[in-house]
């Protein structure tokens, strides 16, 4: 298995599909049951990644299509409760199981995932936290937000990192739904450079903190 982190968790993150997605599986390493975020293309790759592990839940950050194309093959093969954010559960392929609602908390053996609703780059996007480690979907990426499609949207996004994410210690690892990983105080340190300046009114779309 592609082990990204082991520690407190295991963290296995599967480069998926033509768009950089990201899959994972976090497992607790005491009971080796696990939950997996996200289900985008080329679902072979992590379905040949569960190997032993007892996949409990099927969490997706928020309902872009990217992060769904290889939801019915994983979904099908794993056959366990999805969850999605409650504002976004209408986009899914089928009905989810669950509900996620800010502060919501997913078991997995002897850990807890916490949902953390963060809403701007979609309207039900969720963050998910387990210790010190950061599922955030496209909400929070290294050097910037996730895309916007207007300005206002743009200010509810950056409200939900400042609210929801900024307010997590330094050393939180943070795992984006594309590309590499970051952490809170690096995300803290640009975003206050960010801040600092003056941004046109109408500013959204693909904004990064050195904008």
């Amino acid at each position: 298995m592609p082990v990204h982190f082991e520690g407190e968790v295991r963290i296995n993150k599967i480069n998926m599909g033509p768009y950089d997605n990201n899959g994972y599986i976090v497992i607790c390493p005491e009971t080796n049951e696990g939950i997996i975020i996200d289900t985008p293309a080329e679902p072979e790759k992590l379905l040949n990644e569960i190997g032993d592990v007892k996949i409990g839940h099927i969490l997706i950050t928020h309902n872009h299509q990217d992060h769904l194309l290889g939801f019915d093959e994983i979904t099908s093969g794993v056959g366990v409760p999805v969850g999605i954010g409650t504002n976004d559960a209408s986009a899914l392929p089928r009905p989810p199981e669950l509900n996620l609602n800010d502060g919501d908390v997913i078991k997995f053996g002897n850990r807890e995932m916490q949902v953390l609703a963060t809403p701007g780059h979609t309207d039900g996007a969720v963050c998910l936290l387990v210790g010190k480690h950061l599922f955030s979907g496209d909400t929070l990426f290294p050097g910037g937000p996730g895309k916007t499609r207007s300005s206002e949207a743009l200010q509810q996004i950056i409200g939900s990192i400042t609210s929801k994410l900024l307010t997590l210690p330094d050393d939180t690892a943070v795992y984006p739904g594309h590309g590499s990983d970051t952490t809170i105080g690096d995300a803290r340190r640009e975003y206050q450079a960010f801040a600092s300046r003056q941004h046109p009114s109408e500013l959204s779309g693909d904004v990064t903190w050195s904008t």
